[in-house]
């Protein structure tokens, strides 16, 4: 986490003062590191209204809604993907929805 728009942003976000852009940041550079560590096409992860991306390795999904698809709010996400909340934990939260096959992240979290 050497980029220091990324530290500042996640310090603001630390503080209790993140604004739409910190999160908008935050999430985006999160889900480019999921993709660099599970290349592929097989889950599609949204964190609207920021960002979504498909990965994993697994059948390409096409059209129309993705076999397999997580979708969290960016503050859950940070949290899951930084590794301050564990995978089984934020499926409890109720704000996390995952469908389909290969949809649990823990064994690539965190991403830090």
């Amino acid at each position: 986490m050497s980029d220091p728009a990324f530290r500042q942003a996640l310090q603001r976000y630390d503080d209790g003062t993140a604004e739409r852009a910190d999160l908008k940041l935050l999430t985006k550079e999160l889900l480019q590191r999921l993709v660099a560590k599970a290349p592929g096409h097989a889950v599609e992860v949204r964190v609207p209204p920021y960002g979504a991306v498909q990965c994993i390795e697994g059948p390409r999904h096409t059209r129309g809604t993705p076999g397999a698809v997580i979708e969290m709010p960016p503050d859950l996400w940070i949290d899951v993907a930084l590794g301050r909340i564990s995978w089984p934990d934020a499926r409890m939260t109720g704000k996390l929805r995952a469908s389909g096959e290969r949809t649990d992240l823990s064994a690539l979290l965190p991403l830090s």
